[in-house]
């Protein structure tokens, strides 16, 4: 749905959070990111524009788990400080690893 244009973000639940973020990442031109406090889910937007919040359910409680969520939904990416970065990071996925 993101790749599509339906969404522009999402967010994946799984007992730790790691094999979910594990498995979006292989989708071409997806970014999901794992976070366990709202820092990093912010951090993950803001720096290296991460379409998809991946958390444990099994590793967070459900407060944390709704804090987490506004804090990556809430934030935007930066552009100008991150861009470049992100661009390398899409170019590593477009050329493969050199």
């Amino acid at each position: 749905a993101i790749n599509a244009g339906q969404q522009r973000l999402g967010v994946l639940v799984c007992g730790t959070g790691i094999g979910m973020a594990i498995s979006a990442n292989k989708v071409l031109g997806i970014r999901a990111a794992q976070a366990h406090d709202t820092y990093s889910a912010e951090r993950a937007r803001k720096s290296n524009d991460a379409q998809i919040l991946s958390i444990g359910a099994r590793v967070i409680g459900a407060e944390l788990a709704k804090s987490i969520v506004k804090s990556f939904l809430e934030s935007e990416f930066e552009a100008a400080r991150s861009g470049a970065k992100v661009e390398r990071i899409n170019a590593i996925e477009r050329d493969g690893h050199q």
